[in-house]
Order: C-alpha cells, then structure tokens, then sequence
C-alpha cells in the first residue's frame, strides 16, 4: 500500500501508519481523510495485519486540520459538500472502530482537533511525556461533537471531565490526560514506539479472534441494557469456545507450557 501523507507498514502483522507531514505537525488534508477512511476499510480484509499502531512522525502526533488546505476551502464550500467531508471524517473514525484488530496509538506529541479524535478512536493510548491533547473544535466556532466526540470521550474519561475537555479546548500534558483515564500510560520519549510495539507484539500473538470479539463488544454493550449485554456476550463467549484458540489456552494450561496460538 502507498499514500502520500502517510508511510504504512507491515511488520510481521504488525501495522504502522505513520502521519507523516511534520513540518506541519502531521496536519491532515482532503487527500489524508480520504487515505485514512479507505486504509481501515481495507484492513478488515487484510489476514496479513493483526494489530495497527498509529503515530506521527517528527515532533507532532497530528495537528488537526490543515488551516490552509481544509479549513479555508471549507468557508467556501455548499451545505452538500461541507456534509461530504464531514461524513468522511466520521467514516474515519467509524472504520477504525468496526476493525475488529486491536489498535494502538503512540503519542509522540500534540494531538489536537481530529488528531485528538483519531487518538480517541484508537484501542489504546501510550503517550510520551511530551505529548499533549486538546479538543479545540468549540475554541473555533464548530460543535464538539465532532467524529464521534461526544459519544466516544464520556465512555473513556467520564461525562464531567468530557464536558469539560470539549467547552474550554485547554490543552492537557500527558500527566493529565493519564490521570483523568485518557492516556493508557506514559514513558519516556525516547521509549515510545519501542513500548507500543511491545504491546502490539503481545496483542499480535494473543488470539485473534478473540479479540476481535472482545472488542465489537465494548463498542456495542455500552448502548444497550444488562439482559441484551449478557445474551450478546453469552453467544460469542459460546463461538469463542469453538475455536483452537480455546482449545490452545486450556492445553497451555494444563500442561503448564507458553501459549502457541496458531497465527496461520
């Protein structure tokens, strides 16, 4: 696969898609929605990928949209077309939730407006110590609910310090944002990408379709009341006891030997 603001990358079954337009702080473009909706369309079909990690390259994770590529043609564009782009950035947000891969975001540094929200779409969040996030979409005259927003943020860090977050647009350094449940974890720089691999390599040889299962599932029980979570969940736990992973992780026990999850 190749895109022209992002590098992508596939490592064993493990994915990187790697913003890439530092000079800007990886602000994303028309063309970068585009790429983005269509390389997590894709991924779902793509057996050779277990899990994806997300970062940016240089000195930002993502800046948001670009002042002069996105917002000004905005200004200039018919209701139509504005429900057009609006559309794909949602879609974007909306394929990375339906991949039923884990997804990891590595927070080399800010993350703002859309960057915070493709940060907020993600599984897992480890930031560097120098990373930082903001939800500015309020702090420039749009809604904040904006890509999944406000469905999204209250489920993570609560629905006071969601409101919070989206009226004012403050931005908050790592220490915060893993205080308040934003982020996962916090290390150094200089470490980022080597703990968020490690992480990835653990969820690449964990068993897939397990995963997966578990993660349809925390996307859809939070919407529904406790009788249709447990029936939900007691028919897949019933396919997840079909598989040969199943069968793998009760023999890995009782022989008292590492897990061998078949990865063919």
């Amino acid at each position: 696969m190749s895109y022209r603001n992002f590098v992508f990358e596939n490592n064993d079954g493990v994915a990187t898609i790697r913003l890439n337009d530092p000079e800007k702080l990886n602000a994303l473009t028309f063309e970068t929605y585009g790429d983005l909706e269509k390389i997590f369309a894709e991924l779902a079909h793509d057996d050779t990928v277990k899990v994806v990690v997300l970062t940016g390259t240089g000195k930002g994770f993502c800046s948001g949209g670009s002042v002069n590529d996105i917002i000004g043609p905005l200004l200039k564009m018919r209701a139509d077309e504005l429900y057009k782009f609006t559309r794909t950035t949602c879609n974007v947000v909306k394929n990375m939730r339906d991949l039923k891969k884990p997804i990891i975001a590595a927070i080399n540094g800010i993350a703002a407006g859309a960057g915070a929200m493709l940060m907020l779409a993600a599984d897992l969040r480890i930031f560097s110590d120098k990373a930082r996030a903001a939800f500015l979409f309020v702090k420039v005259g749009l809604s904040g609910a904006d890509m999944g927003a406000l469905y999204l943020l209250p489920r993570i860090v609560g629905l006071g310090r969601a409101t919070e977050l989206v009226y004012f647009g403050d931005t908050i350094d790592a220490h915060e944002a893993y205080r308040i449940g934003l982020a996962n974890r916090v290390v150094p720089g200089d470490t980022l990408m080597e703990e968020a691999y490690k992480w990835a390599k653990r969820l690449k040889d964990g068993p897939q379709y397990a995963l997966g299962v578990t993660k349809a599932l925390l996307e859809h029980e939070a919407n529904v009341d406790l009788e249709t979570a447990l029936e939900m969940e007691a028919r897949a736990q019933a396919r997840c006891m079909e598989t040969p992973d199943f069968i793998e992780g009760y023999s890995a026990f009782v022989e008292k030997r590492p897990l061998r999850f078949n990865r063919g």
